[in-house]
Order: structure tokens, then sequence, then C-alpha cells
């Protein structure tokens, strides 16, 4: 069940950087998770009132799904959130213009060809990175039909997506999928539960997709076993395992499409996924941002 018990408002804690200009001292701060997580989902609400289709992912979504194992994400773990990642409709664009910019928002970034913005608000240190329509990453996954299956976040099935669909995954990716598999269990509805009946469907037709995900499975508990195992208790370990393999018998269980068994037999011996810029240069919004100002500056 979503929660938000566990968000405060405490003050900002790091210290991003400190810059003496004559007598004033001018000093950044990055704030806490709790303050991103209440931020998106003030954010979320107030679109919401307007009337705008916008869903918290990423790192603020998982941690409102799984208040249980918010401890072992954040502190056992050590996942931090660095940002605030949003799902929209592209006929919202404008509109959210006009109502983050009423927030202290400012666009960074406007599409970039990418279906996404990228805003920041400086005085708060808080970046948002707002997609629209579809995530377009290693592979792409459309929403525009099911931003309306859960609020104030996507749905669980696609968080996982999000995280599963990434072709070279780091720690951050399987963090998030340990605590989503922990909390929620396995089926066919979008209630406070990972929708696999809706993942196996989708990948039904798409081989590459298929592949990347099924491969990110086996590869998330070989990791958990690994490199987690001293973090979670057996019992633990076992439910992680227990509802991976169930999500995998659901997909291997699906009807492949004509275009799915035909990308099967050219297989690996071709690429098959988007190559995106994110693994190479970090965090995508952070580089965008980072080119825009300097652009700004020639110019």
């Amino acid at each position: 069940m979503i929660s938000t018990d566990f968000i405060s408002h405490r003050s900002l804690r790091e210290v991003r950087f400190e810059q003496q200009i004559g007598r004033l001292c001018v000093i950044q701060t990055s704030p806490t998770d709790e303050e991103y997580v209440g931020e998106a989902i003030d954010i979320a609400r107030q679109m919401k009132d307007a009337n705008i289709l916008l869903r918290i992912m990423a790192g603020c979504a998982v941690r409102i799904h799984c208040p249980e194992h918010a401890k072992l994400h954040q502190v056992t773990m050590q996942r931090n959130i660095r940002d605030i990642d949003f799902a929209t409709l592209s006929k919202h664009g404008k509109q959210l213009v006009a109502l983050l910019g009423g927030l202290g928002y400012s666009p960074q970034v406007a599409r970039f060809g990418m279906d996404r913005d990228i805003y920041e608000h400086e005085t708060k240190g808080i970046t948002l990175d707002i997609f629209f329509d579809r995530l377009s990453m290693c592979h792409v996954i459309e929403f525009a039909d099911r931003l309306e299956n859960d609020f104030p976040t996507v749905s669980l099935a696609d968080l996982v997506l999000q995280k599963l669909q990434i072709v070279e995954m780091n720690e951050r990716d399987v963090k998030d999928l340990l605590v989503l598999f922990l909390e929620h269990e396995v089926g066919e509805t979008d209630s406070e539960t990972i929708n696999g009946n809706y993942v196996a469907k989708l990948l039904s037709n798409d081989w590459g997709f298929y592949y990347t995900v099924t491969e990110n499975i086996k590869k998330s508990n070989n990791l958990a076993l690994k490199h987690y195992g001293d973090m979670l208790s057996p019992q633990e370990l076992q439910v992680f395992q227990a509802r991976t393999e169930q999500l995998l018998v659901m997909i291997e269980a699906q009807p492949k499409s004509l275009k799915w068994r035909m990308r099967e037999k050219v297989g690996t011996k071709t690429i098959w996924y988007n190559e995106v810029e994110e693994k190479e240069r970090g965090m995508l919004a952070e580089y965008l941002m980072k080119k825009n100002k300097e652009s700004g500056l020639k110019a």
C-alpha cells in the first residue's frame, strides 16, 4: 500500500559546494531523499488539481511504493535519490511550463528531440526529468494509456519495466528491483501488484525487449545472491527469487507473435536495443543541462 507517512521536511543535509563572494557566503545544498519524495508528491497533487496527468517514476516512485523496505533501500543499501522523474502526456507540455514556472522551476532543456523536458529549481537544488507519452531508452515503454492506472506514481509494472529495459543495469536499478519485488506480489492487476499479465503481453510482440527483460531478471537474481545476500534474510531472498521466477513463467507462457518469432531467429547477431548516451555520460539530465548552459554562454 502506498504510504507517505515516512516523509518529513527536515532541513537540507548535504552541502554540495560553498562559494565565497566578497563577504557573502553562498551555500547550495542537496535535498534529502524525504524532501525529494515530498516535493514529487506535492507537484503530482497540484497537477492533478489542474487536471494534468503527471505521474512519478524512478527512485521517488519506488520509495513511495515500498514503505516497509524504505530502511533497506535507503540506509542498508544506500540507494539515494538524485532527481525527480515524471511521466505525462505531450498535450500537457505548454501548461506544465506555466504551472511549474509558478512553483519556481525553469526549463533547462526543452524536448531535445527525445520526448522529454528537464526543469530545475535553483533554490531547492531539484531537477525534474519529465517524459512525454513514452520512455525511450534501451527499449520503448508507451505509457500514454496507462497513467490513470495509479496515483501519484506510474503503475508497479511500469516501474519494474523501467528498470528491466536497461541493457546495462547498475546497482541502483538492482536495488530498486529488489525492494519492488520484496514488497509486491506478481499478479494480473495494477492494484498494488506487479502486473505480470501486462508485462507478458507487451513482451510477446518484441523479442528484443523480451530478451533484455528476461536476461535482467536472471541477472538480478544472481546479483541479489552474490552482492546483497548479507543484507537480506534467507526468507527475503526466497521471496525475491519466487516472485521474479513467477514473472518469468508468465512471460514464457504468453503466446508470441509472428514478428517475435521471426526476430528470435536472428537473436543477438544484430543489436536488439537502442543505444543511449546515459550509460556513457552518467545522468543524462545533468549532461543535457550542462550542454545547454554551455551553449547559452557561447551565444
